[in-house]
């Protein structure tokens, strides 16, 4: 059942380490979307994982037909996709006293638009088939507005990106397609294994940072054929922390 997988933005960061796992649950073909930098490390890492990898340029805060454009020449080209693992967007911490209607739009453009356009440009064939599995990513707290001091339009964003996810998956649970959300906690180095991180002190009350691994553990878990009645759900991935990160949030 499990064939392509499109994942959003693995260049670098936690998206980067995913796609290798997933190649190596045995996803046949794993397609990824970069905006600056062709990610030629995380090429090699899925192939040398044993599964057939693609990059393609999508600059998601590009103009709305634009992105779309780059999608369908996309799945037309490499897909169709069984999975979505969004992971595209971006993060602006400051006051909202400073914030700009162009971090408004970085905000809202880069992860609730792209949520958006990504799930729109899958989602056809997914239904066709009858299956498909869709993951975003949500803010430590989105799934209930917890609010931060310097997160304000990067949480409301994320919150919005959970609502859609959760009412997606009642829309498409029908055509036997699953949509979830996984909601980071504090994960400073994203190139961390586990083991990298094992013995570090960390902010969270599990006592060490977080890892890239540690997420992509609940990604291949939701992404599973077999996970056919998880859908709907938000699993925070955050070794207890309920407290935001304010280190910079007070500039």
């Amino acid at each position: 059942m499990k064939a392509n997988v499109l994942i959003t933005g693995a260049a670098s960061g936690l998206a980067a380490g995913i796609a290798e796992h997933l190649a190596v649950d045995g996803f046949a073909h794993v397609a990824l979307t970069y905006r600056t930098t062709l990610p030629n490390e995380t090429i090699a890492r899925v192939e040398a994982a044993g599964a057939r990898a693609s990059a393609t340029w999508v600059d998601f805060s590009a103009e709305q037909s634009a992105v779309e454009s780059a999608l369908g020449d996309l799945v037309a080209r490499e897909g169709p996709f069984d999975t979505l693992v969004h992971a595209v967007g971006p993060l602006v911490v400051k006051r909202f006293a400073r914030m700009t209607m162009d971090d408004y739009r970085e905000m809202f453009d880069g992860n609730v638009r792209s949520a958006v356009l990504a799930a729109r440009a899958v989602l056809p064939a997914m239904r066709d088939s009858k299956y498909g599995r869709i993951v975003f990513f949500g803010m430590n707290g989105s799934s209930e507005t917890r609010p931060y001091r310097g997160f304000t339009l990067h949480q409301a964003a994320k919150s919005a990106v959970v609502a859609f996810a959760r009412c997606l998956a009642l829309e498409e649970a029908e055509h036997g397609i699953t949509v979830n959300v996984i909601e980071p906690g504090h994960i400073g180095d994203k190139k961390a294994s586990r083991s990298d991180v094992l013995g570090l002190p960390g902010k969270a009350p599990r006592g060490r940072p977080g890892s890239f691994e540690d997420v992509a553990d609940v990604v291949r878990f939701l992404v599973a054929p077999e996970r056919d009645f998880v859908t709907g759900t938000v699993i925070g991935v955050t070794g207890g922390l309920m407290e935001a990160d304010e280190r910079n949030a007070l500039g």
